[in-house]
């Protein structure tokens, strides 16, 4: 057998990305590329082992068959008393027995390696992730797009005292209403008793909200937490069923300890548990399935890792919403209402640059509020 030097293809630490906790996309896709090398390496020295056991249980089925008929012939030479016949019968068990460690030794190391694998890389274990039923709804995605991170707006935009903020149907009615600039709103309402009709000044100016343009994120495995699922379905309360899991895994003989903090993920039936005391989740993890005694019952629980992601760098650039204008200057001359059906009869005629208005929001002076902006489907 050679030797475990030469057992397997190994890559150089100085080949391996370094941590360093700031990671640029080139650098990220570094890192992306040596993984896939790694899980490589790692598929070529799985097959190798695989021949070597497959090679190695072949021979022993062999060794099986011919350690049969050497039995005959062992006690055929133990009667002529042929010692050397029988030395040679000896000889073919001891390497048998050979045979086997060795095949041992292999399936070992195979195991061994695949553990360091997975320690040192976190993102490569999906396969100890727990189970999550889907059903497809009929959306469909290219396969460019597949390793691309996707994020859906939701953005908050502070809006003064005295300005308003108005969305139309069409993108080109906005952008005219902008390149006007100023505008002229006519009031008429029982509200003003000085006259009946009267005018105020508005600035029309365009909306830039930030929005990501570059985005890392560091993932990390939590080594005092762990997440448990498939749990069993009940008829008690989520609170009496966390209270059950942490007596369970706060003993000991279970393999836990002191429980720190216990909760449901959000819209999920997957339960996080946090130990006091570090070193003990590792071991858990490791057994992936325990067997928990609930009352009368006892249920088989998944156990998984529990990643943390923490961005560690974000980039914003501005970005114009093509249907949204910003109305700056507004007098409070008029109730809130008033004002409001005021600037969108105003903006609603073609003959002023205006169209169909699809939203309108209004702050008088003196106050404030956020508008709250999502993507635009229109």
């Amino acid at each position: 057998m050679d030797s475990e030097e030469s057992s397997f293809v190994r890559l150089s630490p100085n080949e391996a990305p370094q941590n360093d906790g700031s990671k640029s996309p080139e650098r990220l896709r570094e890192e992306v590329e040596w993984c896939k090398e790694l899980y490589r390496i790692l598929e070529q020295d799985h097959t190798k082992l695989q021949i070597a056991k497959e090679a190695a249980e072949q021979r022993t089925q062999e060794l099986k068959k011919e350690v049969e008929l050497h039995k005959i012939f062992e006690q055929q030479l133990t009667l002529n008393g042929d010692e050397e016949r029988a030395h040679q019968i000896f000889t073919i068990k001891e390497e048998n027995n050979i045979l086997r460690q060795e095949k041992q030794i292999l399936e070992n190391k195979l195991e061994e390696l695949k553990k360091r694998v997975l320690r040192n890389n976190p993102m490569m274990m999906p396969s100890s992730l727990p189970k999550k039923k889907v059903i497809f709804k009929g959306l469909t995605v290219n396969k460019e797009d597949m390793n691309k991170l996707m994020l859906t707006p939701l953005i908050h935009y502070p809006l003064q005292g005295g300005s308003a903020l108005i969305t139309f149907e069409e993108a080109k009615v906005a952008q005219r209403i902008i390149e006007m600039r100023e505008h002229t709103v006519e009031l008429s309402c029982g509200e003003l008793e000085e006259l009946d009709h009267c005018r105020v000044q508005v600035q029309a100016v365009p909306v830039e909200i930030p929005l990501p343009s570059a985005l890392e994120m560091r993932l990390s495995q939590s080594s005092r937490s762990i997440l448990l699922s498939d749990l069993p379905s009940l008829d008690i309360s989520r609170e009496a069923l966390l209270d059950k899991l942490e007596i369970f895994f706060s003993k000991t003989k279970n393999g836990g300890s002191e429980v720190e903090s216990r909760e449901f993920l959000e819209d999920s039936d997957q339960v996080v548990l946090t130990f006091t005391q570090d070193g003990v989740a590792e071991p858990l993890i490791e057994r992936e399935h325990i067997q928990v005694s609930i009352g009368t019952g006892e249920y088989k629980v998944k156990i998984s890792p529990c990643m943390n992601g923490d961005i560690s760098n974000l980039q914003l650039q501005p970005s114009c919403c093509p249907r949204t204008v910003l109305l700056l200057g507004i007098p409070d001359v008029l109730s809130e209402e008033s004002m409001r059906d005021a600037l969108e009869i105003h903006f609603q005629k073609a003959s002023r640059g205006g169209g169909e208005v699809d939203a309108l929001a209004y702050v008088p002076a003196g106050q404030t509020a956020v508008a709250v902006f999502v993507e635009d489907t229109g």
